[in-house]
């Protein structure tokens, strides 16, 4: 039986690419880079053979879909931010195998999924970011599922719980990362470059630093009730579908561990960000 071995909420924001870069921004955010590379030295720690990546740049919207390729391989520039990555050749072995379960159980569950094998389908940054600091020797397979933009957070929990249901039918062990910021309002085109390191709202800053001291103090099931709200008021990345899966995934309400913050929070162009690793509740039979 298969197991999630790791389950962390982290960051993937282009300015962890222009950190690593030569010149004025080098080392802006090397406390992301840390801890990205230590979410990736646990996951081997732990035996992980894949990671399963809830990616909120791939956004859908219709229905949840998996990139189930055998092999990820190909260079990569950001349509959104092409100065900030470009050149960023990868290649990572895939797991098809996996995908089809997780289809499987999506649909046993009442929804519609789909696998994908389509030679040009790439990574998006939100796995290649975090895959570059974690995944340096390419040994881990790789596996996206997308986030749908108009689905619920209901949804999402259900998806969650059918990613667990898929993992112990496998014989893989999995690290689990929902890769997406916390609040994720940009600020207006004319000032957006002075944000570079700010968040755009006081209040979203705010909202943002009580959700991680709800879940550094196990508060999840308080979390949970605000989660509709927070992703409405706060401006979601990918409907906030990636935290969802990840505490659909962990048990619901039902879930009491307390998160470990690796990294200070931080502003990134407006947006919320921060890597936390929440422990993994012991599977029952």
């Amino acid at each position: 039986m298969g197991e999630i071995v790791l389950a962390a909420k982290i960051t993937h924001v282009p300015s962890i690419w222009l950190s690593i870069q030569p010149g004025k921004h080098f080392g802006i955010r090397r406390p992301a880079e840390l801890a990205l590379a230590e979410v990736g030295r646990r996951a081997r720690e732990r035996g992980a053979d894949t990671f399963l990546v809830a990616d909120t740049h791939w956004m859908n919207s219709i229905g949840f879909h998996l990139n189930g390729k055998e092999r990820h391989r190909a260079t990569y520039v950001s349509h959104e931010l092409p100065h900030f990555i470009h050149d960023l050749a990868y290649d990572y072995q895939g797991d098809p195998e996996l995908a089809e379960l997780i289809r499987e159980e999506i649909v046993a569950g009442g929804q519609k999924a789909r696998v994908h094998t389509y030679e040009d389908l790439g990574l998006e940054y939100a796995t290649l970011v975090p895959m570059y600091f974690m995944n340096e020797d390419s040994g881990i397979r790789v596996l996206p599922i997308g986030c749908n933009i108009y689905s619920t957070v209901e949804e999402n929990r259900r998806i969650g719980e059918a990613l667990l249901r898929a993992v112990r039918r496998s014989d893989r062990k999995v690290a689990f990362l929902a890769s997406g910021s916390l609040s994720h309002a940009f600020p207006p085109n004319e000032i957006a470059e002075s944000l570079l390191d700010d968040v755009s709202s006081e209040i979203n800053k705010n909202v943002d630093q009580a959700v991680l001291a709800m879940w550094n103090e196990g508060r999840i099931a308080e979390f949970l009730d605000m989660l509709p709200d927070y992703n409405a008021r706060c401006t979601g990345e990918g409907a906030m579908a990636d935290t969802a899966m990840l505490f659909g995934l962990l048990g619901w309400r039902d879930y009491t561990g307390r998160g470990e913050q690796l990294c200070p929070y931080f502003g990134s162009s407006g947006t919320g960000q921060v890597v936390v690793d929440f422990p993994v509740p012991a599977m029952r039979s």
